[in-house]
């Protein structure tokens, strides 16, 4: 964070196969070492494999998929008496977008199989489809927000 001026948030150039500014955002989560073009060939195999497992369109599979793992509320830590309370907060639509795909790249990496663009397939359709780890990890946050909701006069 600067000391003076704002933050000037760049433009993402769309993809070139979707025309897509989100899928670009999700190829860079995938990308490791700087290699974008095969983080692109993983992406669009993946996109390719989801598409003829749930028989929609790719774009459509990937949009659900990031709309039933994208949260709403998230808990964060506040110190209040010497006691640190988990107080449940509402996440900004940035911040929203980027968790869910944070999460859809995670489970993605640790499910089992043979390559990344298989797994990354299947948790696709996965999310789309309402299961999946990914989906998991936003119902367990949403379950720790719903717990924590005598604290929320706690926040800032």
């Amino acid at each position: 964070m600067p000391r003076r001026g704002r933050v000037v948030k760049r433009a993402v150039a769309l993809d070139p196969k979707y025309q897509s500014g989100t899928l670009t955002k999700f190829i860079s989560r995938i990308m490791s070492n700087g290699k974008r073009s095969l983080a692109q060939r993983v992406v669009y195999s993946a996109m390719e494999q989801a598409e003829n497992k749930a028989r929609k369109s790719a774009m459509d599979v990937f949009e659900q998929a990031l709309r039933n793992t994208t949260p709403l509320l998230e808990v964060k830590p506040r110190r209040v008496g010497g006691a640190t309370y988990q107080v449940p907060v509402e996440i900004r639509a940035e911040r929203r977008t980027a968790l869910a795909m944070r999460w859809i790249a995670a489970a993605a990496r640790a499910r089992s199989g043979k390559t990344m663009a298989g797994k990354l397939a299947a948790e696709l359709v996965d999310a789309a489809q309402g299961d999946g780890a990914a989906v998991k990890k936003r119902e367990e946050t949403h379950r720790m927000a719903e717990a924590n909701k005598a604290f929320v006069h706690y926040r800032w």
